[in-house]
């Protein structure tokens, strides 16, 4: 009924229109029949599409709640008998329309309309009832009906404006937090490419000029060449330390120099396992393939991502949880693994709220011309999967 209201809708105008057309013989008193159930349908017949066109449905019901107070007429015979009911079934039509009305127009409509409906009720029993004692007790009745009509209205429309004011809040985190993701992806691209250019540009270029003069130099001065090669050995050793500082710094500005140096790589793994299952969460390494010759940024990055993939296991994934490392090398790429059984909270909204995280990761393994994906694994838990291309399949870095 929630997701199809005009079907509810119906079936409330049903329960209200069939008995009014069932007690229609017994109810007419001196009223034209066919005017009977024109006002009849009236009333309870707007109520299929309350919901959709509120406003104009109430406002419908409400005239022919007028029309029924200038054109029905109840009699009385020589004994005082009333022929002809004065409320019909189709009236709590009226009752329902207040309420549709203070639900999904407003409060201040809804006031207004009881104002109207308060007026009708008091024009109809002065002129319709006219018996003191059933003046009394009808009107009464009815001042309870719309009271409890106004009352649940108000109680639904709260929740309704409750609704949408959580689905608007909802809506604006998550721009939010998109915002927040592009730009610390910005950010960090940005400063990415300032270190490459201020720190190893440099560096490339001194190489290149120095690469070029030895190929100058290698058949007129041998030693010339020599030299050069020299130069360009030292200055390369200098720009592969510097860019491992650099990935180690993208992340980690705050530590201390002492802290940084030497940089781990795939051979710190074991170590690194050690302390997780130390801190409590059990850990399987598994590694494949040559490993000891890796590119020190390549190296570093495996040891990151890792590194930051077993953390999120250890702080979401649980008490009773377990995590499996796989890294295997192939001809031309790493592939990263990790696993865990744990039942922990959604990591995609977790990286994404600041720090490391899921930014971290995929901007350390783009950063090396490789990818990055994290997501719920379909027995449960979670798994980081990253591949980072080796020597001539990496990207380039500037």
């Amino acid at each position: 009924m929630r997701a199809h209201p005009v079907f509810g809708d119906s079936l409330i105008a049903g329960l209200l229109g069939l008995p009014d057309l069932a007690t229609t013989a017994n109810s007419l008193g001196d009223t034209p029949r066919g005017l009977y159930l024109l006002v009849g349908l009236f009333l309870w017949g707007p109520l299929i599409f309350r919901r959709a066109r509120p406003k104009l449905v109430c406002n419908i019901i409400l005239v022919a709640g007028f029309v029924q107070l200038v054109t029905h007429n109840v009699r009385y015979d020589d004994y005082g008998a009333m022929i002809g009911v004065p409320v019909r079934p189709a009236d709590f039509a009226l009752g329902v329309a207040l309420y549709t009305m203070v639900a999904y127009v407003g409060r201040r409509q809804g006031a207004i309309y009881a104002a109207w409906l308060l007026l009708g009720t008091v024009l109809w029993e002065i002129w319709r009832v006219q018996q003191p004692a059933a003046i009394v007790l009808t009107f009464f009745m009815i001042i309870c009906i719309f009271g409890f009509c106004w009352a649940v209205g108000e109680f639904v429309g709260a929740r309704r404006a409750l609704n949408v004011e959580l689905m608007e809040r909802l809506k604006l985190l998550e721009v939010e937090r998109d915002q927040q993701a592009r730009i610390a992806v910005a950010e960090e691209r940005s400063r990415i490419a300032r270190e490459l250019h201020d720190v190893v540009a440099h560096a490339v270029s001194v190489m290149v000029v120095q690469a070029d003069g030895a190929s100058y130099a290698l058949q007129s001065d041998p030693q010339m060449a020599q030299m050069a090669l020299s130069t360009i050995s030292d200055t390369g050793r200098q720009a592969l330390g510097e860019l491992r500082r650099l990935l180690g710094l993208m992340r980690n500005e705050s530590e201390s120099e002492t802290d940084r140096v030497p940089q781990p790589d795939t051979g710190s793994l074991p170590q690194l396992a050690e302390q997780v299952r130390t801190a409590g969460l059990p850990v399987t390494l598994t590694l494949r393939g040559d490993l000891n010759d890796l590119p020190a940024g390549v190296g570093l990055s495996v040891y990151r991502i890792v590194q930051e993939a077993l953390t999120n296991s250890l702080k979401h994934a649980g008490g009773s949880a377990s995590a499996d490392v796989f890294v295997t090398r192939s001809d031309d790429q790493i592939d990263v693994v990790v696993d865990d059984d744990g039942f922990g909270t959604p990591r995609e909204l977790a990286g994404m709220s600041g720090g490391n995280g899921l930014i971290g990761m995929r901007e350390r393994a783009g950063v090396l011309g490789g990818s990055l994906e994290a997501g719920p694994r379909p027995g449960g838990g979670w798994r980081v999967h990253a591949v980072l291309p080796v020597g001539a399949a990496a990207g380039p870095l500037v």
